[in-house]
C-alpha cells in the first residue's frame, strides 16, 4: 500500500500558493481588528492572536466597568447634595447650602479638545489594524501599519495635555471668582474641584500610557503586540471622554 502523509496546519499554511503566501499560523497578525479565524491555534491547542486580543479586551472592559461605577457613584452623591441645608435658629426656616456655581467658559472648549483627541487614537486603531499594512510587517517590508498610527499617537498625547491644562486654567478662573478650594468652599465649589480632579487624574494615567506607547511601540517586535497595546488604550481614552461628557452634563445642570 503506499505511503501516505499527514499534512499539519502549519505546514498548510506555508504551501499555500499565493504572493508571498500567508504567514506562518503561530505568527499571523491579526490584521482586521482582531476578527480573523483562530480555527488553526485551536486545531493546535494554542490561542491565536485575535483569541488573546479578546481576553486583553475583556479585561480592559472589566477595568473599565469599575472607573465607571465609580463615576456613578459621584454622580449619585452630587444630586444627593443638592437636597442639603440647615435649620435657621431664629427663623426656624431650612436654608439649602447648595449654591450653583457658574462653569468657567473655557470648559466647554476643553470639551470639545477631549472630543477631538478621541478621534485621533480612533483612527490611530485603526491604522494599527490594516490589514495590507499588517502583512507588509510580517513580510519584512517596513513597519507601515506603525508609521501610520505614531503621527495620530502624537496628535492624542497633544490634545490630552491641552486638557490637562484647560481644566487647570478653568480651577484658576473659578479661584478668580472667589470660588477656591478651602474650608469655607460651598458643597457645589467642593463637587466642582472633586469631579474634575478626579477625572483629570485618570487623564493623566491615559497620558503616561500614551507616552509610554510612543516611546516603546517599535521596540515590540510582535504585530500582534502592538496592535493589542493601541486598541486597548484606545478603549481607554474613549472611556474618559465619555465619562468627562457625563460629569460635563452633571456640572451644567447642578
Amino acid at each position: 500500500m503506499p505511503t501516505t502523509f499527514t499534512r499539519y496546519p502549519v505546514e498548510t499554511e506555508r504551501k499555500d500558493p499565493g504572493i508571498g503566501g500567508k504567514p506562518p499560523v503561530d505568527r499571523r497578525p491579526t490584521g482586521g481588528g482582531g476578527s480573523g479565524d483562530d480555527d488553526e491555534w485551536k486545531r493546535l491547542g494554542r490561542s491565536g492572536p485575535g483569541e488573546r486580543l479578546k481576553r486583553v479586551r475583556f479585561a480592559t472592559f472589566f477595568i473599565l466597568s469599575g472607573d465607571m461605577v465609580f463615576f456613578l457613584g459621584l454622580a449619585v452623591l452630587f444630586f444627593a447634595h443638592q437636597g442639603t441645608g440647615h435649620i435657621d435658629v431664629r427663623t426656624q426656616e431650612f436654608i439649602g447650602d447648595w449654591h450653583p456655581v457658574q462653569l468657567p467658559p473655557i470648559l466647554f472648549l476643553n470639551t470639545a479638545v477631549l472630543v477631538l483627541s478621541s478621534l485621533t487614537i480612533e483612527i490611530a486603531r485603526r491604522n494599527i489594524f490594516r490589514e495590507l499594512d499588517v502583512v507588509e510587517e510580517w513580510l519584512g517590508l517596513g513597519r507601515p501599519a506603525l508609521r501610520r498610527a505614531l503621527p495620530w499617537l502624537a496628535v492624542t498625547l497633544v490634545l490630552g495635555l491641552l486638557f490637562v491644562a484647560g481644566q487647570w486654567t478653568a480651577w484658576k478662573q473659578l479661584t478668580a471668582q472667589g470660588f477656591a478650594f478651602d474650608h469655607w468652599a460651598t458643597p457645589a465649589v467642593y463637587f466642582f474641584y472633586l469631579i474634575t480632579g478626579v477625572h483629570v487624574v485618570h487623564l493623566v494615567f491615559g497620558i503616561l500610557a500614551l507616552t509610554s506607547a510612543l516611546g516603546g511601540l517599535a521596540l515590540l517586535r510582535k504585530v500582534e503586540t502592538r496592535q493589542i497595546a493601541i486598541d486597548c488604550l484606545s478603549w481607554y481614552w474613549h472611556a474618559m471622554g465619555i465619562a468627562w461628557i457625563g460629569l460635563f452634563a452633571l456640572l451644567a445642570m447642578g
